[in-house]
Parts: structure tokens; sequence; C-alpha cells
């Protein structure tokens, strides 16, 4: 089979349409060089698409009305590239026409480094949605949440933008800055002020939670996730002293998505068998099937994945795998409902078409379009703090008091032992919960 590129996510600002913003996929040369599906392969061997005469007569004439009558002069090739856009535009919220500018950054968006705010846009009811904030950057940094109404840019209003012309104006070199106008579960206006800069995504990150209880966190699919989650599981081990995991947190929480390929790659590392993913469409060559193999880098650890409403595509992709097979509980809030693959169609002029070709299904047969990942185990964000309330004083406190008769350091009040340092679980509930579930498990398991 040849080599293809898929990308899974919504639609992408400052970083990824594709992967964090729509699974897209590079379609390979067919008979046509630019690597267009000839009109008989979408419709059918041996069947041709009827011309629709009366349409078309009626588009030349709006076109020459428009030429003849708008009250400013307008060419051609304005007309019929805006014409493009709009046949692309009215299909669906990922489909689009890329002009050289827009298809060049969607290449190279894949790399994991571009330049913006960071953060995956898509169209609610004609405003600008944030489908998820990327880690570490600037939009993350000054607090953007999943679900944000973007509604003006520098003080002009979203409605009625496409994604491609919100993108441009987010858009801007490091170091410009730009105000967003957002709102927040239908409360009032209010603005940010952002520095763009470049973003470097860091795709993959871990750490010890506590002894034999790791954290997995993935911001994003890129082309080598699945090379960064091998690895990242080999320093967890080594940080358990070499010992296998007890139980595993996986966090795909506003994870827009990204690369397909990779959300397979993942997937794969937790299970030893069976389909973890197979798309639908049209045409031949966008029925696609992808299995796991028998390795299991993981080791079979008890696994928790975390989602929410910034979990898309790719994200979604791997948490319906790892739930359909019951390789772990997924707890966390309804995920985004990105279940269509986008295809990169290039075009002779340095062009190219985002065509939505085909939906992408779960191992037992779920579309996710629309719907999401619902968890198993449904918990809300919460914020955790800390009890204020004034320590009294402590015999540590007291002048002359006698010294601990092990030898231990005296503690006064206001001194926290190094164990309290705080940790993720400390402040994130979400995480927390996750982590006492694995707990449980071991318990019941280990009864």
């Amino acid at each position: 089979m040849p080599q293809l590129r898929y990308f899974a996510c919504p639609t992408a600002l400052a970083l990824a349409l594709l992967g964090a913003s729509g699974a897209w996929a590079q379609q390979p040369p067919a008979e046509d060089p630019h690597g267009l599906i000839p009109v008989e392969e979408a419709v059918g061997p041996g069947q041709k698409a009827p011309l629709p005469l009366d349409e078309l007569r009626t588009f030349a004439e709006v076109m020459d009305r428009i030429k003849a009558a708008y009250v400013e002069p307008i060419d051609d090739k304005t007309l019929l590239e805006n014409a493009i856009k709009g046949m692309l535009g009215n299909l669906d919220p990922h489909s689009a026409y890329l002009e050289p500018q827009a298809f060049s950054e969607l290449q190279e968006s894949t790399s994991g480094e571009f330049g913006g705010l960071g953060i995956e846009v898509g169209l609610e009811d004609g405003f600008l949605q944030v489908i998820s904030p990327i880690d570490d950057t600037p939009a993350s940094r000054a607090g953007v949440e999943a679900g944000d109404l973007i509604i003006r840019i520098d003080g002009q209003s979203t409605k009625g933008l496409s994604l491609t012309e919100a993108v441009e104006k987010l858009r801007g070199k490091p170091g410009s800055r730009v105000t967003l106008t957002l709102t927040r579960d239908s409360g009032q206006p209010f603005d940010l002020r952002l520095e763009r800069a470049v973003v470097k995504v860091r795709s993959v990150r871990s750490q010890m939670l506590e002894p034999g209880y790791g954290y997995l966190r993935l911001t994003q699919f890129q082309m080598n996730t699945g090379e960064e989650v091998s690895r990242a599981l080999g320093r967890l081990r080594q940080e358990n002293g070499d010992k296998r995991l007890t139980g595993l947190v996986l966090d795909l929480r506003n994870n827009p998505g990204g690369v397909l390929q990779a959300a397979v790659e993942v997937a794969d590392h937790f299970l030893s068998e069976g389909l973890v993913v197979y798309t639908k469409g049209r045409i031949a060559n966008s029925e696609l099937r992808f299995s796991a193999d028998a390795a299991d880098p993981s080791e079979g650890v008890p696994l928790v994945v975390l989602i929410n409403g910034g979990s898309a595509s790719a994200a979604e992709i791997v948490a319906g795998a790892l739930q359909d097979h019951k390789r772990g509980v997924v707890m966390g809030t309804d995920s985004f409902g990105k279940g269509s693959v986008q295809t990169v169609l290039p075009l002779n002029n340095d062009r190219a078409l985002k065509l939505t070709t085909a939906l992408y299904y779960t191992p037992s047969g779920r579309s996710i379009q629309a719907q999401g990942i619902v968890p198993d185990i449904e918990v809300a964000r919460a914020r955790l703090t800390r009890d204020e309330a004034a320590e009294g004083v402590r015999e540590a406190d007291l002048a002359g008091h006698l010294g601990n008769g092990n030898g231990g350091p005296d503690r006064p009040s206001g001194s926290a032992p190094a164990s309290e340092v705080e940790r993720p679980q400390d402040v994130d509930y979400q995480l927390g919960q996750a982590l006492n579930l694995l707990k449980g498990l071991n318990f019941t398991l280990n009864k």
C-alpha cells in the first residue's frame, strides 16, 4: 500500500489545521498528477456526473452582473477565487480552499513549531470558538480556555468571518500583540491582550505522581509522537526502579488532535491486538483500517484516560479505541466530537483543497462525529485550594523546647516537610480522582 500521511484534528490557529484541527491526509498522485480524484472514481465506475447546465448559466449570469454593476471594479480572478472559497466553505467547517500561504502553513504545522498564539479554533454559531489552548503557549498562559468564544479580534467582530480569515488576523510576527475579546459560559465579554510568539509544541510529557504511579500527558499528535510515547514509557519504568508501573494516567485533555498515524501508534502502545480505528468514505482509498500489533510497551499497566471538551479528533481516536477494548477507564467530560478526515489535494498553482473525505469509527463501529467520546466516569473540572486558616503555636515555636528524641528536625508553625511539596494531583481535581481510581483498582486487584 502506498505511504499515506494522515492527520486528525479540528481547525488550527497558529498551529496545525490538520491535526489539532482537522484530520488531514496527503493524497498521493492517482491518475491526475496533482493528486485530484477523477470524477468517475468519486461517483462510481462507468458513471459520469452530468453538468448542471442551468446552475452554470446562473453562475455565469451572476458573475456578469457583478462585473457590470458592482460599485467598484472587480476582476475575474477575484470573483472566481471567492466562488471557490464559497464552494468549500459551505460544505462543512473543516473543508477549505487553501491559498499558497495557508497551504504552506498547514504543511509546516506538523513539525511542532509555528508562529502564533497557540490555540485551536472552530466555528460556533458564526463565531470563533476555542477548541483547545496548547500547553505553554501565549494563549494557555493568558488563561484562554476550551469553549471560549472569540467575539472580537483587535476590536473587529468575528461574526461571519471564515476560519481562514480569522486565522490570518490571529497570526502575526512574534512579539506583536493582539487583543481578543472573549465570552465564557455566556458571561460578560472580557479582553485579553496577548503577545504572539514562535510556538514550539512539546507533544509528550511524563513524570511520576507517586511511587508506582506514572503520568503521561499528550498535548498534540505530531509525526514523532508515537516514538516519544515509547521513550516516555521507558523513562517512567526507569524512574520506578526499572519495575512495571502500578498505574498510569494518560492525559488527553485539551489535546486538539494531529496526525492520525500518530494516534494509531499511541493506541498501539497500550493494545496487543485488535482494531484501533477505521475510516469510511465515498472513494476507495478513503476506506482504511488500522490494527494493533502484538507488542505491548505499556506492559498492561492499569490505565485511566483523561478527556474533556478540548479533546478532539486524534485524541478521540485513542480514547475511543482504549474504551472499546476495555483497556482503560475513560474519565472526565464529553470530548469535542470531531470525527471526520480531511484530505489535502494539492492543485497546480501552490494552492490546495482541504476536503472532508471520510468519517472515522472506533473499533466497535461508533462514529465520533458530532457526538464525541462519553467518559466511563464523569468528573467535572474543579479548582482545589488549600485551607488558609491561621495555624496556631506549636511546641517547636516555644523558647527552650526540647529537641526530638530520635534526632528529627524541629517543625515549627509555617514549616512544611519536603513530602508536602505541591504535586500536580494536589491542584488538579480530575487528575487527583484518576490517581485515586488507580489506587482503588490496585487495591481491588491485590486483595
